[in-house]
């Protein structure tokens, strides 16, 4: 056998090994669906793992079509749910379920980050909480579950997920996806992706969390909420407020 054949089967030893470590019958459990063994170990693998071993197959092509028929699924409820609202507040509504704070927040619901495949960078760096590797496998669950089963039944999989979301969708800035905003902003400064540190006060029951936007080793913002995601969303919101008006001093703060 030739060293590339023998790394490559290596590499899929590796690949069903790391798979099988972890039991995924809770989360096709809380999805109320099977997954084929393929499929699932698939749209679980992050590309990062994959490259570390060989560039195995990863989840993007899955992440691509779960994405279209999570945004299918969602307008159409979002239509059904709300005869009377405009197509002006029917999209910022789907925009911000759909988004990656939206997604992330349903991953952690169903415990996703435990069973993610990601390489040793991520873990590491704290890939396993990450919104942008929860929500990319998120919509790769969906993708592989449309896949095998079909519209209908990856539809009805996205509405009982998302059903809390749906109903209690809003155009108001109280859901507004302010950490996506500031990534947007610092990429078009050129500046490092924001971090965010946060601390618990009070008894477990009834914590109050303060959390900051660090961008570049600097708080820019600070949020204060009864759980840690909204602190964050909080200390996203004055970040880029902070950016309106002083993105020359950021700037000049990283160079």
């Amino acid at each position: 056998m030739s060293r590339s054949r023998k790394n490559k089967v290596n590499a899929e030893e590796l690949w069903e090994q790391t798979f099988s470590a972890v039991d995924h019958a809770p989360l096709l459990g809380r999805l109320g669906v099977d997954i084929e063994r393929d499929g699932l170990k698939l749209a679980l693998t992050h590309r990062s793992f994959a490259n570390e071993h060989g560039h195995l197959p990863n989840n993007e092509r899955l992440e691509f079509v779960g994405d279209a028929v999570l945004g299918l699924s969602v307008a159409t409820k979002l239509f059904e749910l709300y005869p009377s609202r405009p197509e002006s507040d029917l999209s910022p509504m789907r925009a911000s379920i759909v988004s990656r704070y939206g997604l992330a927040d349903i991953a952690r619901e169903i415990d996703l980050g435990r069973h993610v495949l990601i390489g040793k960078g991520e873990e590491l760096t704290g890939g396993r909480d990450k919104e942008s590797i929860l929500a990319d496998t998120t919509e790769a669950l969906l993708g592989a579950i449309y896949l095998q089963h079909g519209f209908e039944t990856a539809r009805d999989v996205i509405l009982k997920l998302f059903d809390e979301k749906l109903r209690t969708a809003t155009v108001s800035k109280k859901h507004h996806d302010w950490k996506t905003d500031l990534q947007v902003r610092l990429a078009e400064l050129k500046l490092p992706v924001a971090e965010y540190v946060s601390e618990a006060e009070g008894p477990e029951h009834n914590q109050t969390f303060t959390a900051q936007a660090l961008v570049a080793g600097v708080s820019r913002g600070t949020g204060i909420g009864p759980n840690k995601k909204l602190a964050e969303q909080e200390a996203a919101h004055q970040a880029v407020l902070y950016l309106r008006d002083h993105a020359a001093e950021a700037v000049r703060g990283n160079a």
